[in-house]
């Protein structure tokens, strides 16, 4: 089980995410959604206009009414109330900040109490504006962002389904899936409800500080002080916080892959009594995951309490400086204090400061998203080792001449598996591979449907080099039943049909009764129609391997590949089916790959392959009389098996079954 991240991902954990350049690709996806866009973007700013503007309100609602109303301020304040009055030309008794209504001094209380009200009613009404605009805002970005996500999902599995055999060979299923689910649930919660509440929060800091500025540029620059002190600490906490949470992306990875693993193999894991060691791994493993997730909630916990503080601060000095100017019946640097605008810009700073909080807390979150997105950005660019040739015509219809001529392969560099392999089986014909484990079987019938591509040396059928037509329209014509054959959580009926979509139910039928499944399939509790868990599970494993062959003989290839597809059978159902593998193979070209005589006794040739190099090839029965190494393998399995058989030691006659090596 890969544990170690930074060596699965060459270094990424401590590399700086591009944050621009992963929103920008980002926006690739929302592009098509630009019309939706438009409408957040016409409710962001209509939400942040109208958080933006109630400040002034209230302060002109303090000046305007209140201190005018009850006499409220000091004889400093009074007299800057009429340096003000004068200064704009306006009569005794009306404040110059008093932009959208001007009381006269002498109005009666209730016109006074009129106006106040009417002044209320317009804070109330953006405040309406506001919360509306924030519901909008977010069904439109929710409903936008859940159409990319749907889009991301796609694309992965059809990277998934295009990347080569290789790939998910050296890769776990569990990290695989990680991406496809966990990184992209961090995609929602980031590109919608954080990415937008981050949008929103700058436009809103922005419109603010330009509110304060063009209301008093000193008083303003008092209540920005603290701001780079916020951007140093923002900074910081937040780049901890990304790569810790990147790590958290990768440990979940590890949790889902040792997850995944463990449920497969739970039957194993039983058998041989390992649960506690598994149990043990996995906390591990689980624990590794935890303290990456505490690590990062740990940073983003941290900031929040900080910018509070920060923003308090801001606050005090705000009241003070504008409090110490007002008592002191001065203005300060020449902005005329009031009580109404130490109100305003109070409320200003609360309005800055909560977005700045919000957009530090979120930010990680958004973090987070784009740690996800890089990990699904990093498996959507990974290049297929198998692509089709530009210049890749489509297979004509497959007569069944197979050749392998000088062919060289290896899966790590350096290390050839198969070396200077030359075949030919011809159309029709049944040609099997037999040989030690690890001598390179399974990959000469991985290098026919192009699930690898040769180092050196060609593959051809028909003629044509498998590298010069396309995948698609030659795995087509080629069926492959495997030793470990997998069925998926559907009916039985769409098990078999998942070698022709188009094949109708009696064809299904036929497929079935040709691999002697139809007995069993009848007996169980929906027939056709019976659900089958995962994997098959309540199928025996010979039952798997009937439906698998099943699902071959619907789809009628003209190239049959049998990789020990009979090994995990028992002699009395192996001997069921080889009737109906004899009807099978009969007119088509066919590769088997088996241990058990019953299964290439027939054969047109016997290739014997060893440290991948083929060094016997001839008939079942050439190959006993040259008594090479054919013979001592096939004796040394009779040996084994003969005691089973009651043979009494003497060889089997021509069709005996030797035991498996």
């Amino acid at each position: 089980m890969f544990r170690d991240a930074e060596r699965i991902f060459g270094g990424e954990v401590s590399k700086p995410v591009n944050v621009f350049v992963t929103l920008r690709r980002f926006g690739g996806y929302f592009r098509p959604y630009l019309r939706q866009y438009l409408i957040v973007l016409v409710m962001m700013i209509l939400s942040t206009w109208s958080q933006a503007t109630a400040p002034r309100l209230i302060g002109q609602a303090v000046d305007c009414y209140l201190v005018p109303l009850t006499g409220i301020g000091s004889a400093a304040e009074r007299s800057v109330f009429e340096f003000a009055s004068e200064s704009d030309g306006s009569d005794p008794g009306v404040q110059s900040n008093c932009t959208y209504v001007t009381p006269k001094a002498d109005r009666t209380e209730a016109e006074m109490i009129a106006g106040l009200g009417g002044l209320v009613l317009r804070i109330a009404g953006l405040y309406i504006i506001g919360t509306v605009s924030v519901g909008l805002m977010f069904y439109f970005m929710v409903w936008s962002g859940q159409h990319v996500l749907k889009t991301l999902r796609v694309q992965v599995l059809q990277q998934i389904n295009r990347l080569s055999i290789a790939y998910h060979v050296e890769h776990e299923a569990g990290d695989t899936m990680s991406r496809v689910t966990n990184d992209a649930d961090t995609i929602q919660q980031g590109m919608t409800f954080a990415l937008v509440q981050v949008a929103s929060g700058l436009s809103l800091i922005i419109w603010v500080s330009y509110n304060m500025l063009t209301t008093s540029v000193p008083y303003a620059l008092v209540a920005l002080s603290i701001v780079p002190v916020m951007a140093i600490a923002t900074s910081w906490f937040s780049a901890q916080a990304r790569k810790a949470y990147r790590q958290t992306r990768l440990e979940m990875g590890s949790v889902n892959a040792e997850l995944q693993e463990s449920i497969a193999g739970v039957r194993v894991s039983q058998a041989f009594s390992r649960e506690d060691e598994n149990i043990a791994s996995f906390r591990e493993t689980n624990a590794a995951n935890r303290d990456a997730n505490i690590r990062a909630v740990a940073f983003t916990s941290a900031l929040a309490p900080a910018l509070e503080a920060l923003g308090y601060l801001a606050l005090m000095l705000v009241t003070a400086v504008g409090g110490i100017a007002l008592l002191r019946g001065q203005d300060f640097f020449g902005t005329a204090m009031s009580f109404g605008l130490i109100v305003t810009f109070v409320a200003y700073v609360q309005s800055f400061n909560r977005p700045v909080q919000q957009i530090a807390v979120l930010w990680t979150n958004v973090q987070s998203a784009i740690a996800g997105g890089e990990r699904i950005f990093e498996l959507l660019d990974v290049v297929p080792d198998i692509q089709d040739d530009p210049e890749a015509v489509e297979m004509p219809e497959i007569q069944g001449l197979v050749e392998l001529e000088d062919v060289w392969s290896e899966y790590v560099p350096g290390e050839p598996v198969l070396k200077g392999v030359t075949l030919r089986a011809e159309p029709g014909q049944t040609l099997a591979i037999v040989g030690p484990t690890g001598a390179g079987k399974t990959t000469i019938v991985n290098l026919i449907p192009r699930f690898y591509d040769v180092t050196k040396g060609s593959v051809r059928i028909d003629g044509l080099d498998v590298r010069k037509v396309t995948a698609a329209s030659l795995r087509s014509q080629i069926a492959v039943v495997l030793q470990d054959s997998f069925l998926f959580g559907d009916t039985v009926m769409e098990n078999i049909r998942f070698g022709r979509p188009e094949a109708t139910d009696e064809e299904i039928r036929a497929a079935a009764k040709l691999a002697h499944a139809d007995p069993f399939i009848e007996l169980l509790p929906k027939g056709y129609q019976t659900e089958l868990g995962e994997r098959g599970t309540g199928l025996s494993q010979g039952q798997r391997q009937l439906l698998a062959i099943a699902r071959a003989a619907v789809a009628d290839p003209r190239i049959l590949i049998l990789d020990e597809a009979t090994s995990s059978v028992d002699t009395r159902t192996e001997r069921l089916i080889q009737a109906a593998l004899e009807k099978l193979l009969r007119g088509r070209t066919s590769i088997v790959i088996a241990h058990r005589l019953s299964t290439i006794r027939n054969a047109d040739q016997v290739l014997v392959i060893d440290q991948g190099e083929i060094i016997e090839r001839g008939t079942h029965d050439s190959l006993l009389a040259a008594r090479g190494f054919y013979y001592d393998l096939y004796m040394s399995q009779f040996r084994r098996q003969a005691p089973d058989d009651k043979t009494d030691g003497k060889e089997p006659e021509r069709g005996a079954e030797p035991a498996r090596s």
